[in-house]
């Protein structure tokens, strides 16, 4: 600690403004960020009763938390206290060695001959699902893609289809998500946070019993690797750990996907001229299944991924706890508060990106760059230790998914039409984004 470091003091605001701050930073993280920065610079502590809450803007505050020097920072501690009741035990609410050592069996799932298999058994899937879209009636995109990538995780994760499950599991993963932030933060029953428990419940009702069957089969899907996964010396996970992991790894693979999805057919949708050079690109390659040769050379569509992940990243902010007191941007910071850094707001930042408002897939170009003048300015996938562990699948299936229906269809919405977007606990449209397709 240096000398210099002044003592950070919580800002004083009235019963009135504390409420809509509250409110605002559940219904729009992003203009609450920049109501905060603009009024009281890049460090800011806030007290809501007894919890103390401090904000940290900007790149510098990305890179600080996510490398953590010195394990300053717990995920498990700000994590428990908004997911862990319904999503206890997950790879992103653990800490340190825990941590470590929970991801290097994981890592067994997302190795290049896994992901090899994954991508011959989505090619299919993907086929079927998007051949099988109406174009005589308006298609609601974001519960379509839901529908698909939970079927999808089903197959690829669990090994099977779910058949008359799918949707009381789906049902399941949906009341979950939103039990992650309920309003009313009591388990009474009837509330929201009450549902999702019970939903949790069903979700490890339904895992439980198919563990022995999969740890001494030869399946090659992520649940049977978890079952098998052990360590140097021959230990593995427990049931619950495996039941944990799945239920954490399969609302990841596919809320996430389905966020990142929706607003990347939305922007394509309203930037025809990306959406024909997207089809050209995928025309490019030829009318046969794409490989992983064939995914890496869409450069055109990587570009439009990193511009909606930046645009509409599907985590909108990042929580951390301070085990420690720590400095930073001229401020000692105490031990035992919440710290949250937004990654919606540093990509808006006119610091690091030129027009931040306007979708413009090509600053991710080479000759632009615009993402390395720091290295923390775009972070969707979070970063350090906690580095999205399934990035790459997200990104293949993207490509897939969006190669495919390019392929199939022209996709529209009115001239004047807006998605309203709901930025928290998921990003997500309010309407489910109705659009237009035409056969292409």
């Amino acid at each position: 600690m240096t000398d210099a470091a002044k003592p950070l003091e919580p800002i004083q605001t009235g019963l009135l403004k504390s409420m809509r701050y509250i409110k605002r930073s559940y219904n729009s993280p992003l203009e609450h960020g920049q109501d905060l920065r603009r009024e009281y610079g890049n460090v800011v502590m806030q007290k809501a009763g007894k919890m103390r809450i401090v904000h940290l803007f900007g790149a510098d505050a990305h890179k600080l938390c996510l490398l953590n020097p010195n394990q300053t920072f717990s995920n498990k501690k700000a994590w428990d206290m908004i997911i862990g009741r319904v999503f206890p035990n997950g790879l992103m609410l653990r800490d340190g060695d825990d941590h470590r050592y929970h991801r290097r069996l994981m890592q067994a799932g997302f190795k290049s001959k896994a992901m090899q298999g994954y991508l011959g058994q989505m090619i299919p899937q993907v086929k079927d699902a998007v051949a099988g879209w109406s174009t005589q009636n308006t298609k609601l995109v974001y519960p379509t893609f839901k529908q698909m990538t939970l079927d999808l995780a089903a197959s690829i994760f669990l090994g099977m289809n779910l058949g008359d499950d799918a949707d009381k599991i789906n049902n399941a993963f949906e009341t979950t998500v939103a039990a992650s932030m309920p309003r009313i933060p009591f388990a009474f029953p009837g509330t929201l946070l009450w549902r999702g428990i019970k939903a949790r419940q069903t979700m490890c009702d339904f895992f439980l019993p198919m563990i022995p069957q999969r740890r001494s089969g030869d399946g090659q899907d992520l649940f049977s690797l978890l079952c098998k996964a052990t360590d140097e010396d021959g230990a593995g996970y427990t049931d619950q750990e495996i039941v944990d992991h799945m239920i954490f790894l399969m609302m990841a693979a596919h809320d996430t996907t389905t966020s990142t999805l929706t607003s990347m057919v939305y922007l394509l949708a309203k930037h025809p001229e990306w959406q024909q050079k997207l089809r050209a690109e995928v025309h490019s390659l030829g009318g046969g299944a794409l490989t992983h040769e064939s995914l890496a050379k869409m450069s055109h569509t990587d570009w439009v991924i990193k511009e909606t992940l930046r645009l509409y990243p599907p985590l909108s902010t990042l929580p951390k706890f301070s085990n420690r007191a720590f400095e930073h941007n001229g401020y000692l910071i105490p031990s035992d508060v919440l710290v949250i850094t937004y990654p919606i707001h540093t990509h808006y930042m006119e610091e690091y990106w030129d027009n931040p408002t306007m979708f413009d897939p090509e600053r991710f170009s080479p000759g632009r760059a615009e993402h390395k003048r720091h290295n923390y300015s775009w972070v969707p996938f979070s970063g350090g230790a906690h580095m999205c562990i399934g990035l790459h699948f997200a990104d293949m299936q993207i490509k897939l998914v969006i190669a495919e229906l390019l392929r199939n269809y022209r996709i529209s919405v009115p001239a004047n039409y807006r998605m309203p977007v709901q930025q928290s606990p998921i990003s997500k449209p309010k309407d489910n984004l109705p659009i237009t397709l035409e056969s292409y």
